[in-house]
């Protein structure tokens, strides 16, 4: 199942021409505001170089901005800018018509059980973290 996401995810990115760390780095500023690059390559699950290159190139490009840390300097922080917000929606507006035309001609019954099942699945994940 998790490849199967995987590949989801890959395939938006490929439909609207970014990387999918890209993708993944724009939504996550837009929904969690300001952000230190430590906590983005956790969440992203990329190395620290990484993160540092994609958000210079966000910010070259005018949709995220970078400062340090007022309360630790050690800590970089990234946020977008106007310009990047408007992009975030916009990818997360064509995120929505994407998904719905994945799910063209299946019925919402299949729907309803396809989400309780991944529901299932999120509570199973969390109960093994408590193990």
């Amino acid at each position: 199942m998790g490849g199967a996401w995987a590949e989801v995810r890959q395939a938006f990115a490929r439909h609207v021409g970014l990387s999918a760390h890209r993708v993944r780095l724009l939504v996550r500023l837009r929904r969690q505001g300001e952000t230190s690059h430590s906590d983005l390559r956790q969440a992203l699950g990329i190395d620290g170089a990484s993160v540092t290159r994609l958000v210079k190139e966000l910010e070259g490009e005018g949709l995220a901005r970078r400062r340090l840390d007022p309360y630790d300097n050690r800590y970089t922080l990234a946020a977008l800018t106007p310009e990047g917000e408007r992009a975030a929606a916009d990818l997360e507006r064509a995120h929505q018509a994407y998904q719905e035309r994945l799910l063209e001609g299946v019925s919402p019954d299949e729907r309803e059980v396809v989400l309780r099942v991944l529901r299932r699945v999120r509570t199973n994940i969390t109960e093994q973290g408590e193990r």
